[in-house]
């Protein structure tokens, strides 16, 4: 083994992570991130070296010259690590979550997505997916430059809370929605309270609401798995956008004050938790349960899906079947209206998985599994507001066209850039005559380095291959089968980057 692979694993295995593969691209070293601490100056937030000067070599070089110089960095010693967490924190001052947690700031939703990309594609890829973030921030900066000229400002120091009272301050401020003040208390809390403390505090936020269409969800769990990556010195920036974003109800008045129909399901759930049992999280999927969840987000309000999660555990099914039918719902409802909406009800699964996983309160767990219920309704209801919704069904996806079943991975990565119901048959059938999955799943992830241009292929393809695992076999198949409906096919012109990343590097 490599020294260079050794001591990459080293890293991984510290932050809880794994890569496959058998060595990093161009066998690059990542070292051990440093504990210096932020450091205010002036007006502008600013970053430890030896982030800093490489945050504003990404800031200031034009985007025509932007890979070049970055790959000529790489190619003298800059790692992996130091340049994921350039990237994510040049996004974070530059690109305000404002006036919604999406567009612009896809340059920062998208850091882990590129992140998970990389983890887990060939060796001669590795570096695409960052390098390609790279560019795409330089698209959300000059956006906000030319709407807002905003930049992240320093903590006025001044007015900070007492550090004992930073947590008091900050669950006041996020009850009434008051952003200043919790700007305050976000870096007040994390200067002096431990990483998985903070992660549970703002676990209780980041989906409580159903605005910006899952994206405060989606942006805690890819913030949090990226700061674990780069180094929890970095996390008082970050987290202060992460407040800013979940306080985020532009156009509206104050959700505090008022009862509005994003915050129905999540205020209903205190009605129904005393109807689970003891053993909640105990037991099996059950296939019965998770096809009358189907049946009600297909037609149900947000709060009636909330209350038909907790009528399943009640009745004794596995909290496995909520997430059976959250993700392959999901996975329906992108299937009946392939676009913005129906790729967000998939991101947004994952991203409340992952919550559900981590968060540690069992109080807060249950909220999530069942307000996961909840926001299936809302993209449902999102997209009728966007168009016709197909009748199609999950189970139509078995009434497979004869002799699908011997249909070639490269065959199906075809027939997604022409016909994608036609794709979707055909894997389901590939998959149920015993073909390899993660063959296909190997090259879907291959498709997005080669044919990517947007945020959302990268975020959604790392979202739905991640969650296969998350399935129960039973419905396994039928959800790979829908991410057809919206991840690159082979027919699909190439990303113009990655050439020019390619001849960068080399």
């Amino acid at each position: 083994m490599s020294s260079a692979r050794r001591q990459f694993l080293k890293t991984t295995a510290a932050t809880g992570l794994a890569i496959s593969g058998s060595t990093l691209g161009f066998r690059l070293p990542l070292p051990e991130v440093c504990a210096a601490e932020t450091v205010g100056a002036g007006s502008l937030v600013q970053f430890p070296d030896p982030i800093e000067p490489l945050v504003q070599l990404i800031e200031k070089t034009p985007r025509g010259e932007l890979i070049e110089k970055v790959a000529r960095r790489v190619q003298n010693g800059t790692s992996y690590q130091e340049l994921l967490a350039a990237l994510l924190l040049a996004g974070i001052r530059n690109v305000q979550p404002y006036p919604s947690v999406g567009f612009k700031f896809h340059c920062v939703l998208v850091v882990n997505s590129c992140h998970l990309a990389s983890l887990a594609g060939p060796d001669e890829d590795r570096w695409l997916p960052i390098f390609w973030a790279i560019d795409h921030f330089k698209s959300s900066q000059a956006d906000e430059q030319r709407r807002s000229g905003w930049r992240m400002a320093a903590v006025d120091e001044s007015k900070i809370p007492d550090a004992t009272a930073a947590k008091k301050e900050f669950i006041a401020a996020m009850d009434t929605w008051d952003l200043d003040r919790a700007d305050r208390a976000t870096a007040v809390l994390v200067r002096n309270t431990g990483a998985t403390d903070v992660f549970n505090l703002f676990a209780q936020y980041a989906a409580r609401d159903f605005r910006s269409i899952g994206h405060k969800a989606i942006y805690l769990a890819n913030s949090w798995r990226t700061l674990q990556v780069i180094g929890w010195q970095y996390a008082e920036p970050v987290l202060r956008s992460l407040t800013a974003a979940l306080l985020n109800h532009s156009g509206e008045p104050n959700p505090a004050e008022s009862s509005l129909g994003a915050d129905e399901s999540w205020r209903s759930i205190d009605q129904v938790l005393s109807q689970l049992p003891a053993n909640w999280t105990a037991g099996l999927s059950d296939v019965g349960a998770v096809t009358t969840l189907h049946e009600a987000f297909r037609s149900a309000t947000p709060v009636e899906c909330v209350n038909s999660g907790a009528e399943a555990l009640a009745g004794g099914a596995g909290v496995q079947s909520i997430w059976d039918a959250v993700f392959t719902g999901a996975g329906e409802l992108l299937m009946r209206q392939p676009g913005i909406i129906g790729l967000h009800g998939l991101t947004t699964a994952n991203a409340v998985h992952y919550l559900f996983e981590n968060a540690a309160d069992p109080r807060l767990r249950q909220k999530l599994a069942l307000q996961a219920c909840g926001f299936n309704a809302y993209f449902r209801e999102a997209a009728k507001g966007r168009g016709n919704v197909a009748d199609t069904l999950l189970d139509s996806l078995a009434e497979s066209a004869q002799d699908t079943a011997n249909s070639s991975v490269e065959e199906i990565l075809h027939d997604i850039s022409g016909n994608r119901q036609n794709a979707a048959h055909k894997l389901l059938a590939h998959l149920e005559a015993g073909g390899d999955p993660h063959a296909f799943i190997d090259a879907a992830r291959r498709m997005v380095f080669l044919k990517g241009n947007d945020a959302h292929d990268y975020k959604f393809n790392s979202a739905v291959l991640e969650d296969f695992a998350h399935v129960s076999p039973h419905w396994r198949n039928r959800f790979l089968a829908t991410s057809v409906f919206n991840l690159n096919g082979a027919g699909e012109p190439d990303n113009q980057l990655v050439q020019r990343i390619e001849n960068a590097l080399s």
